[in-house]
């Protein structure tokens, strides 16, 4: 792992992969990933691919919310049964306040209200929620590790 991060560049490279076939949560963890070079299969993208328009398209939580709580809880979530969670769920906590602030809300119906799901518009805003999640949870990750 790394902890060189350029968050202008990570920002970008959120962006182009948001526009270039990725979901929110895809982009999220892709480019957390990339930045820190974890180690991680495809898989762990493959886990977040449910996430988008609000899990699947029901319109709950952000995808790009779901995708941030995944970073956190990979950096620190517990491995077994009965380890401290704490840290992970005031983090979480942490980011989900900010998203909420930051982007106006948590649940993908109440955030896009008004917008056609492939509109320009949509995807303006959600580009805007996928590079203040990157940004938020690379503060996190660099802040706490």
């Amino acid at each position: 792992m790394t902890t060189d991060i350029n968050m202008q560049e990570l920002k970008k490279d959120a962006v182009e992969v948001f526009h270039n076939g990725f979901t929110c949560s895809e982009s999220v963890i892709y480019t957390i990933r990339k930045h820190f070079q974890l180690d991680l299969p495809d898989d762990v993208i493959a886990m977040s691919s449910g996430f988008p328009w609000g899990l699947g398209g029901a319109g709950c939580i952000c995808g790009a919310l779901a995708g941030g709580t995944m970073c956190i809880g990979y950096f620190f979530g517990r491995r077994a049964p009965g380890e401290p969670v704490d840290q992970c769920f005031r983090l979480t906590q942490e980011f989900h306040d900010y998203f909420k602030e930051t982007c106006g809300g948590t649940c993908c119906r109440v955030l896009t209200r008004g917008k056609e799901k492939n509109s320009p518009e949509r995807k303006a805003q959600c580009t805007r929620f996928v590079e203040a999640t990157v940004e938020k949870i690379a503060e996190i990750i660099l802040r706490e590790v």
